[in-house]
This record gives C-alpha cells, structure tokens and sequence, in this order.
C-alpha cells in the first residue's frame, strides 16, 4: 500500500548540474529519504528497448524490479505487458490498469491458493517449470471450469558467457531440464486443462554487451529447437509463443548509462530466421522480458548525512538510509559497494578521502561502502546514489528495524510531481 503525500514549501539549496528530475523533485522540499523516479526516462527506456527488437515481439515488464503505481502506468502505456510472480505483483499489475487476460504469471513454485485468485481475476497465462507444475494447474484450472495457456520453462543444459547472475544451465529451482524434457516428453505435454503453448528460456540476467546477448539468444533458440521436436507430439499448440527471456543490462548504484544495444536487432532476426523460421508471421511469436534495462536508469535515492565521526583513524559517515532503504540483496551477495555522490557543498572542504558509509540500523550489517571516496562531509549533506529505479526499494529490507519507508516521488517532465511513501500494515 502507499499513502499520497504532500510536498513541503523549504526547498533546500541546491548545486546547479543536476538531472531534471531531482531537481524537480527536490524543489517540491519533500522530505528525505526520497527515491526520485524520472517517467520520461522510463518511456525512453521502453522506446529505445522496443526498438531493438525485431518486430513482431511481445515486451514484457517484470514487476519485480520495480512495481510504483507511476512507474507502471508508464510502462503500461508504452505497450508492455505484465510479468507477475506473487498475489501482490498481480494486484499492482491489474490497479495500473493492464487486463488479467494481459498477465503472464511465472515463478518457480506456486500456492493453489494464489493460482485459484488468478483464475479468478482472469488471467489465463502462465508458465510453469516441472510436470508437478503442470498437475497442479490442471487441477486447478478444471476446478475452476476453464482453460489455460501455459509456457514451458526449460533449464538449459549448460549456462551461457557474459550472464551477471546464472539463471540456467546450473542446479535451479527455475525450469525442468532440456534433458528431463527430452528423455520424458509425455510428461510435459498438454492436460485436459493445460495447454503448452511455447517454450520460456532465460540464460541469464545484466548482460551489457549486444554479442553476449546474442550468445545467450543463439543458444536459447538452438536448445528450444531440440526440445520442441520432441515435445511437439504432446502439445497442440505448441510453436504459439517463445519466450526468450532478456538479460538487457544497466548499471546499478553508479554512474552510467543502459547496455548498448546496436546490432541486436538485426543479429536477433537472422538467428530468428535459422531457428524459428515462422516467426516472422507470429508462429512462434518471440516474447521478451526486462525490468532492469527499462526503469534502472530512472531511478535516484536522495538521503541526507546523521553523523560523521572518526573511529580507529577512519572517517565515518551515518546516512538515513541503509540496507533497509536499498541493498536489501547485500546478504545474497548481489551488492556492489555504493559510493553516493555529494550534491551540496564539498568543493571547499578538501580532496574526497575514504570514507566508511552507513546506514542508521541497528546492526553492522548496515553498510554501504567501507572506503567511498567521499570529500569530508557535515551532518545534513544530501548525497545521491544513481541508477535505483530497479531493485531498489523493491529489493530492500524495509520492515527491518521499523525506520519509515523513503518517498517516492514520480517526475514526469512539467507535471506537478506526485509524492507517495509505501506502507506495511498488519492484519489481525
């Protein structure tokens, strides 16, 4: 849930080079913490993605990289379509205004209880990762007197180069094996419920250079050629939909712009062309998915400076954000170290010098960098951390502890900006 909040009139000082977007937000004197979420990137981000693409594909936004209600009318209105993976994501999904016969609804493992909801509300895609999943939908879908569609996801047999995070070709809880689907067809096939409409092949994820993407889409396509010749006797429609996945890399925490995509279009559809001949006239027709390439960019955390101190002959800073506010991922050793740049003052005080950055927790666990190249700094500094718009909030340890939730403040261009903070409420 998030509750509308109202902006303060003291703005505080402010350097001169700065996004239009922060400054919008922070002209609007909101307090902080705030992520800043820029829509106009966001809609660049969808445009640039779109565009390289080979046409005819479907673009689907993972919500899990970030689900603010602004981010997703964005998206929504750009033409993507919703990925969801739990009850929550499908709620945000169908509040922005998608239909739930738009919905694809992954995930390795599902409760019966939150497939019957999304039966109820409509949605009819899903995909599903082993024949237990296949059952289990049957099931359901009978139950409840319809049909489905469900994609197949298969765990490639070996991973490809250049992935940031492994997503196939390990042991994972993602997919059934290329070789289980092959050595056992019969047990993936279609049910009198269930129809396997396509194959979901995902290699990997932030990968930033076109030729690994390409690597990745090369090998995803070779292998669900192999598996769809075996399969195709236990499906009827099974060459409808293929799902490749995405991996479309940016930066996170630090300077930097979205991978270049040149070339991909054009490599893409020849390999298209190899392996998926119908492709061109919808048979297949390619889907792909992104979260990170299209709202990380989009996204700032503003937070401002506790305390400072020295301890054993290192400087100290205290912010009022840590892992609660980002970097929830820090105990899955997926966080990088973040070094936030100083937007007010610092040119006067001296060169930047190491400086140990934390957060306000309860727990040494709580820190951003231990040797941030920081100039020296005085409590109420605002610093900024780039690059936030995916796995920020989102991903963060937000009821730890019980600090509040950062704003969120949507910027989209002359428009007033819109201030909001997520709430976690109890029930009895």
């Amino acid at each position: 849930m998030s509750e509308t909040i109202s902006a303060r009139p003291d703005a505080p000082a402010l350097p001169d080079a700065l996004p239009a977007a922060v400054s919008a937000a922070l002209d609007t004197g909101a307090e902080t913490p705030a992520y800043v979420y820029d829509l106009a990137r966001v809609r660049d981000n969808a445009a640039r993605l779109r565009a390289a693409l080979p046409d005819p594909a479907d673009l689907y936004y993972s919500l899990k990289a970030n689900s603010h209600p602004g981010v997703l009318r964005t998206l929504r209105e750009a033409g993507t379509l919703p990925e969801v993976c739990s009850p929550g994501e499908l709620d945000a999904a169908l509040a922005a205004g998608w239909d739930a016969g738009q919905v694809l609804y992954t995930g390795p493992g599902k409760r019966d209880q939150d497939i019957d909801r999304a039966l109820g509300a409509g949605v009819r895609e899903f995909c599903t990762d082993s024949p237990t999943g296949l059952d289990q939908l049957d099931r359901l879908a009978g139950r409840a007197g319809v049909r489905v569609r469900t994609l197949l996801r298969v765990n490639d047999d070996r991973p490809a180069a250049g992935q940031g995070l492994a997503m196939t070709g390990v042991a994972s809880q993602f997919g059934a094996d290329a070789r289980w689907i092959t050595d056992e067809p019969e047990r993936f096939g279609d049910r009198t419920h269930v129809e396997v409409t396509g194959l979901h092949l995902y290699m990997g994820t932030n990968l930033t250079h076109a030729p690994d993407l390409l690597a990745q889409f090369r090998q995803s396509l070779t292998t669900a050629a192999r598996v769809r010749a075996v399969l195709a006797p236990h499906t009827a429609g099974l060459d409808t939909a293929l799902d490749l996945g995405g991996g479309f890399g940016a930066p996170f925490a630090k300077e930097g712009d979205a991978a270049d995509l040149t070339g991909l279009r054009e490599g893409l559809a020849e390999l298209l062309d190899a392996s998926a001949p119908g492709w061109r006239d919808g048979a297949p027709r390619p889907s792909y998915e992104s979260g990170r390439y299209l709202v990380g960019t989009a996204g700032t955390l503003l937070t401002r400076v506790l305390d400072v101190k020295r301890s054993h002959g290192r400087d100290i800073a205290v912010l009022e954000s840590g892992i609660n506010h980002l970097g929830g991922m820090a105990g899955l050793r997926r966080l990088p170290p973040l070094n936030p740049a100083l937007l007010t003052g610092g040119a006067e005080r001296g060169a930047p010098r190491p400086t140990m950055v934390t957060g306000p927790l309860c727990t040494p666990l709580d820190t951003w960098a231990r040797q941030a190249p920081l100039p020296p700094l005085r409590p109420g500094d605002l610093l900024a951390v780039p690059n936030v718009g995916a796995y920020g909030l989102s991903a963060s340890l937000l009821a730890f502890l019980g600090h509040p939730a950062p704003l969120e403040i949507a910027v989209d261009g002359d428009a007033a900006p819109h201030i909001t903070r997520l709430t976690l409420t109890r029930k009895d």
